[in-house]
């Protein structure tokens, strides 16, 4: 439908503007507002041509979000019989349509954010005697198009400020200036940016680039509805090159209109979650993001105070944090644009009102003040402040993943690599100026192999550093220790012998009792003197909290804190015997259990009860306190040796490991080893470079031999050729692009006796393919064993695809017939293949034309047993090429499976045909297809001939049932189940 525009006086006088279907209609003195243009971002409309009924086809030029301008011959109505999208200025001497603006195309929302290459763009002036928005900038959902004709009309402030005019304006007083936003809120934007102009502060040590890594929830394994944070295999990891940047355009990719976008930044204590937060409100302040107007960068440990409540402003500015002045006029324009508003949450885990967010209850925004748990339930359920991106940065641990399991986009913070490792201790050294000591301290890391793989994570790579220089200044026989305990013993043991008497026992206690309220700051009155606090800052255990106006003070590091909290659990009397096992988070109550926030605790704990107490505890402790150890010892050693290693699942497991090592002592070490079981399943548990040097240590203490699962766990390259190596592990199952990078990697440095090892323990049986990229990995492993060199030592085919006997092809109807004719082309090289389950739950859907494929293996596959072909849409073509093919598999198939298909009579005949011929077949399932009573008594009379044939299933709701109780009293072997 084209657009009339019909000059009248009413139209020129009006100053107001009119919405008619897609076009905006509006007076001269709107000609100069930059409407954006709804093309993508940085896309360049596409020139159009413009054709006037009796006039000269026109050229136009394209535009960005500038208004484009028309020149029309005098007349009373001009049709345009084809308007390009975009906004459009008619005006012309003599038309009378200088005051009318055209704009064709999806009209642009209010909290639509423009590419970062535009400028900002405020939206049509807001009438204050319309209910809704009262900003003069910004309207609200209700000033959008869907709303009727005279809701939105609007009377402009005639006494704006002008700007320069369009180059097709001639009259001066139709120029007017863009409205300005209240200097009450420019002011506190540019105070805004002035806190975070400055460089963020980050730990006392260099800064290392790390690129994000996407991740994503998935199911939990046990039988709850609860999700877990899924594990890649090392080649799936998708790392976010683009830095910040990708980061928020994921969260642009998934938005949808007016919605609140949230993104969680997880990850481990001291991977510089919180460093990473305040370079994202560092680089707004630096205009870095031009997509937001505001950021609010909030520490969490700032919020969650028993029993106080807030308003939403309190909850973009906590009073304990630097005050900002937020009144109700630049409060009022934050949240009638809550698109343009980037809030960032950092250290989430502390919050106490975290769990049940997504259906707690929250009302309608109110001047009442709520609870933290409302204010929160409002902005997850999108109730609150709808529209903004909420950032978050947290562990993931405990309930964590229920508040995030409809989070838009989920990154974690990976751990150093090798290489960044090393990079960390060459610039310590360097900055401290002690370059000099750089390659001896990397001596004495890779003297202790234990520490090395712990120095993947950066606040233990600062805490090794830090030793390391220590000890090199001493100038004795320098060594490190091997385990976490001894590694900060070593670090507070000078600390705690200049320490005011008992103030090491004093700030271990506060911080056990703050980690119980997965808390960790703490403020000076806290403490009992300011003796004490005073040695506690000198010494660095802990440090001023950043941006805060109170007293507030937080441990140096979470597993600084862990430790402190386990030299309070290893000394003091309070904690009954009986009880303290539960802190080891082996094998937790039923009823009130430990939830382990201080999840360092039981390796700092069994380190410091069981290594020797002049060396361990009595270094830090009065001896007349560290004798309490002693009982404890004995306490903790009965329950190790109690436990059944059998019933504890993968994690548990490797904490037991880790807990084992960290003791020293070789009879828990030992014990423990020789209880492993022989198959060991690390199905979806991470393992990290020290998980893989603790369990290495153990398989080879145990004196048996071992089959490993390492599907699902995102271990290194490097770690799966360390354990694939051991001669105890006689057989591995591993993600097959993890497996294959690994052979490559080996192969290039030459290790053929590694080689042939990894690829003859490793086995890919059952295999299940659940995604195309099963399919594809599988193919991949299937092509390299077809580009060996024959003349190799090594046999002809790899073991895991000659040894392969049963095959699942589970991907559904849509992804099923697109992977299917790629798996149909490496059925042949299975040899032993014995089972071959073509049916899912969704069904796949394979066809006729699968089966054609299918059919064409089966001279191959000659010792094939089971074949089941459900759920596939097959029908009588499909049947009749089946029929054909079978005869190849009549010596080995025992059962087949066409359930759930389309096969009428013809494919039912072709069927019965064929039937005698199968000699080994025992079982047949043909129910629920379309075959009517004649199909069904073909396949009766030729089931006379097979008296090899055990079961024949039949029933189908297309055969009468009288004649399919006659077919069964004739053969018993008929089954109508």
């Amino acid at each position: 439908m084209q657009p009339l525009i019909h000059p009248s006086p009413t139209a020129e006088s009006s100053r107001v503007p009119m919405l008619t279907g897609s076009f905006l209609m509006g007076p001269a003195s709107l000609s100069t507002v930059p409407y954006p243009s709804p093309t993508l971002s940085n896309q360049e409309p596409v020139p159009s041509q413009i054709y006037l009924e009796g006039a000269a086809q026109m050229s136009v030029p394209p535009s960005r979000s500038s208004l484009n301008c028309l020149d029309l011959p005098a007349g009373h109505i001009q049709i345009l019989t084809a308007v390009p999208q975009g906004l459009w200025q008619i005006s012309g001497t003599g038309t009378g349509l200088s005051s009318v603006l055209i704009y064709h195309g999806e009209m642009p929302q209010a909290n639509q954010v423009l590419p970062s290459s535009s400028p900002t763009v405020p939206s049509l002036p807001k009438s204050p005697d319309r209910p809704g928005s009262t900003s003069p900038f910004a309207p609200s959902a209700a000033d959008l198009p869907s709303m009727p004709e005279p809701a939105l009309t609007s009377r402009i402030n005639e006494t704006e400020d002008t700007i320069s005019p369009s180059p097709c304006q001639v009259s001066p007083e139709s120029s007017n200036k863009l409205p300005k936003w209240p200097e009450s809120v420019e002011q506190f934007q540019h105070s805004l940016r002035d806190k975070y102009q400055a460089l963020p502060e980050s730990p006392s040590g260099p800064l290392i680039a790390m690129e994000l890594v996407r991740a994503r929830l998935e199911r939990g394994s046990n039988k709850s509805q609860e999700r877990e944070l899924a594990t890649p295999d090392w080649t799936e990891r998708q790392l976010a090159h683009g830095g910040l940047a990708e980061v928020l355009q994921v969260v642009s990719d998934y938005r949808r209109l007016r919605e609140t976008k949230v993104v969680a930044v997880l990850g481990k204590a001291g991977q510089g979650k919180s460093h990473w937060a305040r370079t994202v409100s560092h680089a707004w302040a630096c205009d870095q993001l031009p997509q937001y107007d505001f950021v609010f960068h909030v520490p969490c440990h700032c919020l969650d105070r028993p029993g106080d409540t807030y308003q939403l402003r309190d909850l973009l500015c906590p009073p304990s944090l630097q005050p900002l002045a937020m009144d109700d006029e630049v409060f009022g324009h934050i949240v009638k644009q809550p698109d343009r508003v980037l809030l960032i949450l950092d250290a989430f885990e502390e919050l106490e009102a975290q769990e049940g967010l997504l259906h707690g209850p929250y009302g309608p925004l109110s001047p009442e003040p709520y609870s933290l748990r409302g204010l929160l339930a409002g902005l997850f359920q999108r109730k609150l402040l709808r529209g903004c991106t909420l950032l978050l940065t947290a562990r993931p641990r405990g309930r964590l993943a229920q508040s995030l399991s409809k989070a838009d986009a989920i990154f974690e913070v990976p751990s150093f690599s090798t290489k960044q490792a090393l990079t960390y201790v060459r610039q310590y050294f360097e900055n401290s100026g002690t370059a000099g000591n750089q390659d001896k301290a990397l001596g004495l890391l890779q003297g202790q192999p234990f520490l090395l793989t712990h120095s993947h994570s950066p606040v233990l790579c600062k805490a090794m550093c830090q030793l390391s220089k220590a000890l090199l200044e001493r100038g004795t026989e320098a060594k490190l220790p091997c385990t976490l305990t001894g590694l900060y013993v070593g670090l507070l043991g000078p600390a705690a012998r200049d320490s005011p008497s008992g103030a090491l026992v004093e700030l271990a206690k506060l911080a056990w009792e703050l980690g119980r309220r997965h808390q960790s700051t703490l403020q000076e009155t806290q403490f009992s003197s300011m003796e004490v606090k005073t040695w506690a800052v000198t010494q660095g255990l802990v440090q001023p909290t950043l941006g805060t106006t109170e007293a507030q003070l937080v441990f140096s590091s979470f597993l600084l804190q862990c430790f402190l909290g386990a030299v309070w659990l290893a000394q003091c009397t309070e904690i009954k015997d009986k009880e303290l096992p539960q802190y080891l988070a082996l094998t937790p109550r039923k009823k009130r259990p430990y939830d382990n926030w201080l999840e360092g605790v039981p390796r700092f704990l069994t380190g410091l009860v069981f290594q020797p107490r002049a060396h361990c505890l009595g270094a830090l402790v009065e001896p007349t306190v560290a004798a309490e150890a002693d009982r404890k010892r004995k306490v903790l050693t009965r329950y190790l040796k109690r436990l059944k290693l059998r019933t504890l699942r993968a994690g548990r497991l490797l904490e037991l490991l880790h807990c084992a090592h960290e003791t020293q002592e070789p009879g828990i070490w030992e014990h423990v080893a020789h209880q492993l079981p022989g198959h060991l399943s690390f199905l979806g548990t991470r393992l990290t470079p020290p998980d893989v040097h603790v369990l290495g240590r153990a398989l080879e203490m145990a004196s048996q031999d071992f089959s490993l699962d390492l599907r699902q766990t995102g271990i290194e390259t490097s770690g799966l050729g360390s354990l694939v190596g051991l001669s105890c592990v006689t057989g591995f199952r591993a993600s097959l692009s993890d497996t294959m990078v690994l052979w490559e990697s080996l192969r290039q440095r030459g290790e053929a006796q590694l080689l042939q090892a990894a690829e003859g323990k490793f086995t890919i049986e059952p295999f299940k393919a659940k995604s195309p990229k099963d399919v594809e990995d599988l193919d991949s492993l299937v092509q390299t064993q077809r580009l060996r060199n024959p003349s190799e030592d090594a046999a002809k085919d790899l073991p895991a695809i000659r040894d392969l006997k049963k095959l699942e092809f589970a991907l559904g109807p849509i992804l099923g017939p697109q992977a299917f004719p790629t798996l149909a082309k490496i059925l042949p090289a299975f040899s032993s293949l014995q089972h071959l389950d073509l049916d899912s739950l969704s069904e796949n859907k394979i066809g006729d034309e699968g089966v054609s494929q299918l059919s064409a293996t089966f001279p191959q596959l000659k010792v094939l047993e089971t074949l089941n072909l459900s759920q596939n849409s097959i029908t009588d073509v499909g049947a009749c090429k089946l029929a054909e093919a079978l005869p190849a598999l009549a010596k080995s198939l025992l059962r087949l499976s066409l359930y759930n298909n389309c096969i009428c009579d013809v494919g039912a005949k072709s069927l019965a045909q064929v039937l005698p011929d199968m000699v080994s077949l025992r079982v047949m399932d043909v129910q629920f297809n379309k075959f009517t009573a004649a199909g069904a008594q073909q396949l009766a009379s030729s089931l006379q001939k097979c008296p090899q044939v055990e079961t024949l299933a039949m029933w189908t709701p297309t055969i009468p049932f009288g004649v399919q109780e006659h077919l069964q009293q004739l053969d018993a072997r008929i089954s109508l189940r």
